[in-house]
């Protein structure tokens, strides 16, 4: 019953854990190192390796392998070039991150004192003790800023048009002023 909840917690099922299987990682550098193909070993090639050589492979297996090579690449253990695994080399200088390098910190001569960085933001303004307090402005009795919307009343500014006339579509065309000659 221990045992049983320990594999539980762990992902794997009695049978899977008391197999003679090995770990996959050991299995896929022993597939990468017995295939040692010069370009690396497409993730196909290993898994039939694998199964050739381990006949009691569990039936999520090509799920197994997957998850461990992806594992395996982002650790660096393998090197994945034009989708071919293969173990990376040991003359080869290490990979590099993302972005531009950290400067080199010189380091201190013992004794010294590193003072703590200054804050972020404006520093305040330094206060004059012998400086007059500045007086109160004087208020105008009006409170700052732009004064607040009226509320609408129940009167409109225009008066509706008359019931009968119909105001046709677009703009009215104007209205000419008609001139009288004598």
């Amino acid at each position: 019953m221990a045992t049983e909840e320990i594999s539980r917690t762990q992902g794997l099922n009695p049978s899977q854990q008391s197999s003679s299987l090995p770990d996959y990682p050991q299995m896929i550098l022993e597939a990468i190192e017995a295939l040692n193909e010069r370009e690396g070993s497409s993730m196909s090639s290993i898994a039939k390796h694998i199964d050739s050589t381990h006949s009691d492979l569990p039936a999520s297996h090509t799920t197994l392998l997957s998850h461990h090579l992806n594992q395996m690449k982002q650790m660096g253990q393998i090197v994945m070039l034009n989708n071919n695994y293969s173990k990376p080399d040991p003359n080869a200088p290490p990979k590099r991150g993302r972005g531009r390098p950290p400067k080199p910190k010189v380091p201190l001569p013992p004794g010294v004192v590193v003072a703590p960085p200054r804050p972020r933001g404006r520093p305040p303004k330094p206060k004059d003790l012998l400086a007059p307090p500045k007086p109160k402005p004087v208020s105008t009795g009006r409170p700052r800023g732009r004064p607040p919307k009226k509320a609408k009343t129940g009167t409109a500014s225009a008066p509706p048009p008359p019931p009968g006339v119909k105001r046709g579509r677009g703009r009215p065309p104007k209205v000419l002023p008609s001139v009288g000659f004598q």
